[in-house]
């Protein structure tokens, strides 16, 4: 028996399957306008196709300076909202469903993409000064300014806003990027959070931006709300799973419908033992200790293993990343694999004679 293509209601929303698209950022944003373009339809689109239950957008940022690269898309004005719309209804259209995952990059902002350098983007060339909960730079990346409390207060209201286009543009879910380095998961590891006012020092002032953000989006947005953390910093000092189970009971008892649980990406020293499913453990103890579901996400390439990690428990639904880059229809491929008849593949009528073949 295969789970991977059971129906799940999160929040109120009822995803055809378990299988959903990790945020994947593109920097595709040419004009440097945080609109999204063609490419982002086609991206987000071919995986609708081909058969993902619920797909995220990539890191999207809710204020103009919190974009990771000035290539990024954004949900902070309304020329915004209707480029996110065309897409949404095109996904919709696919009988898929579609989250926005709000972003704020912190320290690391303001960085070239991959493919046309390293470091931080000057300000003469596009760039800006980063910030971040404290004058600590991101390895040899520019250093950040320190907000203040006026300016913190500032972001939690740029996510809210950013939950009320959300919902202008038709979204079903929104995730909050606490994840992977960025300004909220800056401010939760004591590695990169050096302050000594009420959002610094102990897990309960660390903690603070992120539920701070969260009640904020609660207020504004009826949907399934989505957090993801780094479960890990995977350095000595940092983060940790434990630090994450607790933050997951103060996620839950705010109304959070799933964490969605990676791992590193705060510390450049994190010393991270990688292989297939190397996250899994992180996504179980989340789940089981702080009593809330959970997405899995890492090096799950195979149908088989997906399966497996919601057998054994380990996770509500998987999320990929790389493997969906490779393989848009992935869930089509799994289906096959797992064994599900034929008139239920995710295929749409125009692919149908690309189907499968099975043996009789």
């Amino acid at each position: 028996m295969t789970s991977l293509f059971d129906p799940i209601t999160v929040g109120g929303l009822t995803v055809k399957n378990r299988i959903w698209l990790s945020p994947m950022c593109q920097y595709s944003v040419e004009k440097q306008d945080g609109v999204p373009t063609d490419w982002h339809l086609v991206h987000l689109g071919a995986r609708a196709v081909g058969g993902f239950g619920l797909l995220f957008t990539e890191a999207t940022a809710v204020l103009p300076e919190g974009r990771i690269s000035p290539q990024d898309t954004g949900l902070w004005n309304d020329e915004q909202v209707a480029a996110w719309r065309r897409i949404v209804d095109f996904v919709h259209a696919q009988d898929a469903a579609i989250g926005v995952q709000l972003a704020h990059a912190g320290r690391k902002s303001s960085t070239y993409t991959a493919w046309l350098g390293s470091g931080t983007v000057p300000v003469d060339q596009g760039g800006w000064t980063p910030q971040g909960p404290s004058p600590l730079a991101f390895g040899d990346y520019a250093q950040p300014a320190e907000l203040t409390v006026d300016q913190i207060a500032d972001v939690v209201t740029g996510f809210a806003d950013a939950a009320d286009r959300a919902a202008a543009a038709g979204f079903d879910a929104v995730e909050i990027h606490a994840a992977h380095g960025y300004l909220l998961h800056e401010f939760l590891s004591p590695l990169a959070n050096q302050r000594t006012d009420g959002y610094g020092g102990s897990f309960e002032n660390r903690s603070r931006l992120v539920l701070e953000v969260v009640d904020a989006v609660r207020a504004r947005w009826t949907g399934p709300v989505v957090v993801r953390i780094s479960a890990t910093d995977w350095v000595d000092g940092g983060w940790d799973v434990a630090q994450s189970v607790e933050l997951g009971e103060r996620l839950r008892e705010r109304g959070v419908d799933l964490i969605d649980v990676s791992s590193g990406g705060l510390d450049p020293a994190q010393q991270i033992t990688v292989g297939p499913g190397y996250q899994v453990p992180f996504a179980r103890d989340v789940r089981t200790k702080a009593e809330i579901p959970t997405g899995a996400v890492g090096l799950i390439t195979e149908p088989a293993q997906a399966q497996q990690v919601l057998d054994e428990g380990s996770a509500d639904v998987v999320l990929l990343a790389r493997a969906a880059l490779r393989e848009p229809s992935w869930p089509v491929r799994a289906a096959f694999e797992l064994g599900l008849p034929a008139t239920k593949d995710p295929l749409p009528k125009q692919y149908e004679r690309g189907a499968y073949r099975r043996a009789h």
